[in-house]
């Protein structure tokens, strides 16, 4: 599936537009290649975003087929590591 869906279904961007836009800014990184939007993510592929106060690193355990809960969202990914920018 595509990373901004991914990204917007488990609530880690607000729009796909906002991770387009991370995207074309090489904020966003897939198994630390910088990724377009429209890159495919897999189960157990590490998604880093960087925001201006810091970096996180998730590992994806499973890709959600829809939108899915803030609540329910931390059943398809663990944090690895988030440090500063």
């Amino acid at each position: 599936m595509r990373i901004d869906l991914v990204l917007k279904y488990l609530c880690l961007a607000r729009s796909r537009s906002l991770v387009k836009s991370w995207c074309e800014n090489d904020l966003v990184t897939i198994n630390g290649a910088v990724a377009r939007a429209s890159a495919s993510v897999r189960p157990g592929d590490h998604v880093a975003i960087r925001h201006p106060s810091r970096t996180l690193t998730i590992e994806l355990r499973d890709v959600p087929a829809r939108q899915v809960s803030k609540a329910r969202a931390l059943d398809y990914y663990v944090e690895v590591d988030s440090g500063a920018a």
